[in-house]
């Protein structure tokens, strides 16, 4: 039977996703954002690579219900972030990649703008959720600012795609003692990260 009635869809491909994990342990708090991930890739292998510091999830939502700020290394992520419960949350989404000024910062220093954006963030004065999907300059960016004290974020979400700098920048991540959420090793994207924002407000929501 075709199944096209899209909260059947979605409650389906849960199920699915449930019967392919079958025996393979994932801590109860992780679970819900571990098979949004999967929903989202369809790769079984976060079950393994996707890393939680202790009490991550619990800290993210906490964070969420007090309406902190999500910052995004890309606009793709912004986009892919559920706008109406974060707006019910009172939780606000910023990407500062495309703003004139790191733009324009970025090529005087000869840097990245994704380092920049970073840099403007930590100055929000806020509970932040980084959710770095894109660029692994902006997890070495945040990781030197956490060293220097310039900034603590209340979570890292790191999970940029690709070869260079990708796995290192993820580990020096793991390294801190600030709260994380991995994908460790090559793979996630944009919308990983983004797949992971919602799972975690989506779980406040029901």
């Amino acid at each position: 039977m075709i199944i096209t009635e899209p909260m059947e869809i979605e409650k389906r491909s849960f199920e699915i996703i449930t019967e392919e994990i079958g025996s393979r342990y994932i801590h109860p708090e992780n679970e819900a954002v571990v098979k949004r991930v999967i929903h989202t890739s369809a790769d079984f292998e976060y079950v393994e690579t996707l890393k939680f510091s202790n009490n991550a999830v619990k800290i993210a939502i906490d964070n969420l219900n007090n309406g902190c700020v999500i910052v995004t290394d890309t606009q793709m992520v912004k986009s892919g972030i559920n706008k109406t419960i974060a707006a019910e949350l009172g939780v606000e989404v910023h990407c500062f990649i495309s703003d004139e000024d790191v733009a324009a910062e970025a090529k005087k220093r000869n840097i990245t703008r994704a380092i920049v954006s970073m840099e403007k963030a930590a100055k929000l004065n806020k509970p932040c959720i980084m959710a770095i999907g894109n660029a692994p300059t902006a997890l070495l960016c945040l990781c030197d600012m956490i060293r220097n004290g310039r900034f603590t974020p209340a979570l890292i979400i790191g999970v940029p795609v690709g070869f260079v700098n990708v796995v290192e920048s993820k580990q020096e991540v793991m390294e801190t003692d600030v709260p994380y959420i991995v994908a460790a090793g090559r793979k996630g994207g944009s919308t990983i990260a983004a797949a992971i924002c919602n799972a975690l407000m989506y779980q406040i929501r029901r």
